[in-house]
């Protein structure tokens, strides 16, 4: 049985998948994007849906020979610069439209898509399309206009402030924010996502299927991924809120993903994310939950 990782061996996460998938007696190979087109060869023909994978080392796949891929990085591809700017970008677009179309036309089963990677580059739409299934979101707004967000920070107790897109950890919004000529300078250069604070308890679900894992995360800190020394003690999710999480995985096209929760002090539950390629290794040890044995029968038995 092929089955491909979505990265390369550098990921802590991806050789301890790869590693337990050989176990279960998988062949297992990298797909790293970055090698290609210098490395990594792709060939398809969309008249006959016939497409092969050569991997850098040589070895050849049928796309209809691969089983299951597993979403850990997705690194884009590499052009070697040139001297013509109009020449690269022209190879920089044909070189992403190949993959692009490569990755949506083979049949394995993607854990997960591509499509579910684009929900998560959209975290405003994701958002959006969590709170019409009837969830509860924090009040939100996307802007780079700074009276509108003078306007939400002044109607809100305490306001945080992330990057739209990700790559960033969540801070406080403070009045050294909010100084005019420097909120107008920022958001000349990008929008930013801001956020009515909610205080309570952090919870991380992961959901794998139709298996819902959840731990109370304990930190000090606003962000709790900049936290290392951060408790983690698994809990029991109202028979609700599980529901709303296989929800959430269904509305946002997944297979798997990491759900982030806030509990109120009222006990009411607000989405604030959910992740399609989270980290799982340190959270797996901590609560005992069979993440890697569960990911491993997933990508198995697609």
């Amino acid at each position: 049985m092929n089955i491909l990782i979505l990265g390369d061996g550098s990921d802590a996460h991806a050789a301890h998948l790869k590693n337990a998938l050989t176990k279960a007696g998988a062949a297992v190979d990298y797909l790293n994007t970055y090698q290609f087109p210098t490395q990594l060869r792709l060939t398809w023909r969309p008249d006959t849906q016939v497409g092969y994978l050569t991997l850098p080392g040589g070895r050849q796949l049928n796309l209809q020979d691969i089983h299951s891929v597993f979403w850990r990085n997705f690194s884009g591809v590499y052009i070697p610069s040139l001297k013509d700017s109009h020449q690269q970008q022209v190879a920089f677009n044909d070189a992403m439209s190949t993959l692009r179309s490569l990755i949506q036309a083979c049949p394995a089963r993607w854990i997960n898509s591509w499509q579910a990677y684009q929900f998560h580059k959209e975290k405003p739409l994701q958002l959006s399309q969590v709170k019409q299934i009837g969830v509860t979101i924090p009040a939100t707004l996307i802007s780079n206009n700074p009276d509108r967000i003078t306007e939400f920070t002044e109607a809100h107790e305490k306001v945080i402030f992330k990057p739209v897109y990700g790559g960033a950890h969540t801070q406080f919004v403070t009045k050294k924010h909010l100084n005019p000529q420097r909120l107008s300078q920022v958001l000349s250069l990008s929008p930013v996502t801001i956020q009515e604070y909610i205080p309570g308890t952090n919870i991380r679900t992961y959901v794998i299927a139709d298996c819902v894992y959840s731990a109370e995360i304990r930190s000090r800190s606003l962000d709790f991924r900049e936290d290392f020394t951060a408790e983690l003690i698994p809990i029991e999710l109202p028979e609700s809120i599980g529901k709303q999480s296989l929800a959430i995985t269904k509305a946002l096209l997944l297979e798997w993903t990491a759900i982030d929760w806030r509990i109120k002090p009222t006990g009411e539950f607000v989405f604030l994310e959910a992740n399609p390629s989270p980290m799982f290794i340190h959270f797996e040890r901590k609560t005992g939950f069979p993440i890697t044995e569960k990911l491993v029968n997933l990508l198995l038995n697609s």
